[in-house]
């Protein structure tokens, strides 16, 4: 039998695959209670703005200044900045199995991901990703945010690696088949159990 070639690049997302979304609708609608905001307008808010944060082009103090702080408020950008942070959970069977396929096959693994500059470095700092991840292709990093084809290939060329020769893990189906677009073998995330036999499939076995 002919033997499987094993990927050498193991590409994923961080929100929704190994932590937590890092500010999603139920997090926003927990701001709103916490803080006494009016949840529709602080959701309009940010969908108008939100996607200029994570391209880079905003700091998170001036996307904070957009969506609450256009206000006076009896809380800080500190207090709300925290809050923010503290929705981040770690989903240590994920971070565990990456770590584990990274030592066995001695993977290249690099993150593609959307997410806003201060969030994401508190994320990558606080779970200590960067012990096992060896790059970031974030949206706040290359100001390029998916589903736009050029974040996919900017990875693909800072890796040096053919599309046949990685993998690739998102949450948001429609992310994975951009992907797979470029040829890269695509892994929609639903859960431990059935990301592990999917990346077994492609000779990733933990």
């Amino acid at each position: 039998m002919e033997k499987k070639n094993v990927p050498s690049t193991l590409f994923l997302d961080i929100g929704g695959v190994l932590l937590t979304n890092g500010w999603d609708r139920d997090a926003r609608k927990a701001a709103a209670g916490k803080f006494g905001l009016d949840y529709e307008e602080l959701n309009e808010r940010h969908h108008l703005t939100y996607d200029t944060y994570e391209a880079g082009k905003l700091s998170l103090r001036e996307y904070l200044d957009r969506i609450a702080f256009y206000e006076k408020r009896n809380f800080s950008h500190e207090d709300f900045r925290n809050f923010i942070f503290e929705q981040s959970k770690p989903f240590p069977d994920m971070i565990a199995l990456i770590k584990s396929l990274k030592q066995k096959y001695n993977l290249k693994i690099g993150v593609i991901s959307n997410e806003g500059r201060e969030v994401n470095e508190y994320r990558i700092s606080t779970f200590r990703l960067g012990e096992f991840i060896d790059f970031f292709v974030s949206s706040s990093f290359v100001h390029v945010r998916k589903p736009d084809r050029d974040i996919y290939r900017i990875a693909l060329d800072i890796a040096q690696v053919t599309p046949e020769d990685a993998v690739y893990i998102d949450d948001r189906k429609m992310f994975a088949q951009i992907a797979a677009g470029f040829g890269l073998k695509c892994v929609h995330h639903r859960g431990y159990e059935t990301t592990k036999d999917a990346l077994e499939v492609f000779g990733l076995k933990s």
